[in-house]
């Protein structure tokens, strides 16, 4: 396939959908906190245990993709920690440097991607890197955002609390259930009609997280953040897809598309939900910028340039010359 048919028939709909939402948010005075709730709460768990509960990827694929996600948050957390202080960043805008640098967008615009790039498998495992990387970002992100900082109710950040948000998180119960379930040899059959709604109600899922992401867009304040950016578009357009080569071509998948599907994950533009770790757990501002203005714009230009560098990269993984 050309770069431009990978452009229209992987990325197109996605952006089409996105820019909807981003327009909307600029003519339109919307909080997407509700959408966010619905999406957290209701659509994102029925997402996760359909597509974990029927999914064709064998047990030792799946350790392996959580053991390979794992891996890469931890390597990308220590080397965009390492290349910040290098260049004299200091908390607590480290911190947030490297939550955007550290955890991609694996959600509302990983999964989109992955399932217009590499069909149903692909959506699979993007589903599995989001469960994997949702424990994560509330453990070790709440940690490293409210390091040297404060919560926004004036307590300090500390493990029990980032305990406690995991535990809040219907995603990682709809994990749990969608495990045992495949264990016990408990999945209803994929024809039946609870299956069929809890398919439709997930499935419902992926044009809200793009709606989503294009409002929060639409309301993200650059002031002079912009020129601050530059290192973490590098860390996450170049550095973290490399480091995702690197493993995938370490672990060796049995399955290409899982492969794939892991690089295109760990590629995306940075994540929303650090500019919330942030305004919850961390500092307001550093040397005069709030650092959840940094974040906002550090999401914003990383979701620019990730159209065409994805592009480049699903060539690059579908002809086979990556992994």
């Amino acid at each position: 396939m050309s770069l431009l048919s990978i452009f229209v028939t992987a990325l197109l709909p996605i952006l089409t959908i996105g820019a909807v939402g981003f327009l909307l948010g600029r003519v339109k005075d919307i909080d997407p906190d509700p959408l966010n709730t619905v999406t957290v709460y209701v659509l994102a768990p029925a997402l996760v245990f359909y597509s974990l509960a029927t999914t064709t990827l064998d047990g030792s694929t799946l350790v392996s993709l959580t053991g390979s996600v794992v891996v890469y948050h931890v390597v990308m957390i220590l080397v965009a920690a390492a290349v910040a202080r290098v260049v004299g960043v200091s908390e607590p805008l480290l911190g947030a440097l490297v939550l955007v640098a550290a955890f991609p967008n694996s959600g509302n615009y990983g999964i989109p991607v992955s399932s217009f790039a590499f069909g149903d498998a692909g959506r699979s495992t993007a589903v599995v890197y989001l469960a994997v990387q949702g424990v994560l970002i509330y453990t070790l992100g709440v940690y490293i955002a409210g390091r040297g900082g404060t919560r926004a109710d004036g307590g300090t950040a500390t493990w029990r609390t980032s305990l406690e948000n995991v535990l809040r998180i219907p995603l990682v119960y709809a994990v749990v259930a969608a495990l045992l379930a495949r264990y016990f040899d408990l999945v209803p059959p994929t024809d039946l009609a609870a299956m069929q709604t809890l398919k439709l109600v997930g499935d419902s899922s992926i044009p809200i997280m793009l709606l989503i992401l294009g409002i929060q867009l639409a309301r993200a304040d650059f002031g002079s953040t912009l020129s601050r950016v530059g290192l973490v578009a590098g860390l996450k357009m170049v550095v973290a897809p490399a480091i995702a080569v690197g493993i995938a071509l370490f672990v060796g998948f049995s399955d290409p598309v899982v492969a794939r599907t892991f690089v295109l994950e760990s590629a995306m533009p940075a994540a929303v939900t650090p500019l919330i770790l942030v305004a919850e757990f961390g500092e307001s501002e550093m040397g005069g910028v709030p650092l959840a203005q940094f974040v906002s714009a550090a999401v914003f230009v990383t979701t620019l340039l990730s159209i065409p560098t994805l592009s480049v990269l699903i060539f690059l993984l579908e002809s086979g010359v990556i992994v």
